[in-house]
């Protein structure tokens, strides 16, 4: 009967020795996982850049960029602007309904791979408040695939009240890969009313339509 707690004594012995062993093989394991995670996420910003390189997209950051006075932006050591070429950028305008709707400048000249900001003028002149919204075409067709816009105030809806006058950015970059026999691109804007002017006019036409009744 004395050699009892002795076995029991021994038997939990090897248990101890087994927990702390499973245990610090489980350490083992989550400090190998912690220790990857940081790897990868530390070697994540280099293996973007290679895919982005390898890719041929350019990686555009604000502080990257020195903006001159004519509202262009080059990036910091970018080896992709193309300064042997320059192409012509005309900008139009085109305003259905009675409001006024221009860009700042007509023209602007950019070496394709270099980032340009253009402002778009709009006054909403009538007695009332609008919503409308534009849509942008380019000239030649061929030049589309290859006008990148950063930052567009295109297809999106802007109310004004009257007499309201906004400026929205126009930020693009023209694709190095652009044909060398395109030498000019215009990009042209239509502003038109949406929402209940659009409404109204359905009224109209559907009360028009209705028979009359004596």
């Amino acid at each position: 009967m004395a050699t009892e707690p002795n076995r029991q004594g021994l038997g939990a012995r090897p248990q101890s020795r087994a927990l702390r062993r499973d245990n610090f093989q489980m350490l083992s394991k989550l400090g190998l996982v912690a220790l990857m995670m940081f790897g990868f996420g530390y070697a994540l910003v280099p293996m973007y850049k290679a895919i982005c390189t390898a890719l041929g997209i350019n990686v555009l950051s604000v502080s990257e960029l020195r903006v001159n006075g004519h509202g262009k932006a080059d990036p910091a050591g970018n080896s992709q602007v193309d300064r042997s070429r320059l192409i012509t950028i005309e900008f139009d305008a085109n305003a259905r309904g009675p409001w006024d709707f221009k860009p700042a400048q007509r023209s602007v000249q950019v070496h394709p791979g270099e980032v340009t900001t253009v402002m778009y003028e709009f006054r909403n002149v009538q007695n009332r408040t609008m919503a409308a919204q534009a849509i942008p075409s380019y000239a030649p067709m061929q030049a589309t695939a290859h006008f990148n816009k950063l930052e567009c105030f295109c297809f999106n809806e802007y109310t004004l009240a009257p007499g309201e006058a906004k400026s929205w950015p126009v930020v693009f970059v023209i694709d190095p890969k652009l044909p060398k026999d395109v030498t000019t691109i215009t990009l042209s804007y239509t502003f038109f009313e949406v929402g209940a002017k659009i409404k109204a006019a359905g009224a109209e036409v559907k009360a028009a339509a209705a028979p009359v009744r004596s």
